[in-house]
């Protein structure tokens, strides 16, 4: 272990700044009260899992990856698409090594890898991974037009357009179709087990 745990408690306080740190394009779409990173990573972790499971995927090793996949914005935050045109950004890669010095080598590898399969998206793991993360996306975006923001659909037609597998295509219809709330509306008019 590190010494007295120093190394580990700053990466997890480092980690914690994604709970603060806002998702750039929303703020851009004029969306009033908008997500964090980790908000973003939770669910998309969520769905991950979903998307694995029905794609006969590993769904714990795909909501791994998803957990891992922003991290590195604790030190790059979230830029906007517009502004990575102009940026010569550090790859996920580079970020993650300089996150992980000083851990313990075997979680250090740990997340060096998850970080490196979700980019490659060579495993199904990976590319499930990969269409939760567009898929949150697009619902976000069905989310905050439903609460009256109007600059959303570029996210839900470069999120739909991105989405590999047969599973995240069909939710993405499913989420497109539904509203975000009708869900609660259908339990609450449903009678409670005796």
């Amino acid at each position: 272990m590190a010494a007295n745990g120093t190394e580990l408690v700053d990466f997890l306080y480092e980690v914690g700044l994604l709970k603060r740190y806002k998702r750039i394009g929303w703020v851009v779409a004029g969306v009033p009260d908008v997500e964090s990173i980790a908000d973003h990573s939770h669910r998309t972790a969520i769905t991950a899992a979903v998307i694995a499971s029905l794609e006969g995927a590993d769904p714990q090793r795909a909501a791994f990856l998803a957990l891992f996949h922003d991290t590195q914005e604790t030190r790059t935050t979230d830029i906007p698409y517009l502004g990575k045109r102009y940026l010569k950004a550090a790859s996920p890669a580079e970020v993650t090594e300089d996150q992980v010095r000083g851990l313990p080598a075997p979680l250090a590898d740990t997340i060096r890898g998850a970080v490196r399969e979700f980019e490659g998206r060579e495993s199904a793991e990976a590319v499930c991974a990969r269409d939760a993360d567009k898929l949150e996306c697009l619902m976000q975006a069905v989310e905050y037009c439903s609460q009256g923001s109007s600059h959303t659909q570029a996210w839900i037609d470069t999120s739909l357009a991105a989405l590999k597998t047969a599973s995240a295509k069909r939710l993405a219809e499913e989420a497109l179709r539904r509203g975000p709330l009708e869900w609660m509306h259908e339990t609450r008019d449903e009678k409670p087990p005796l």
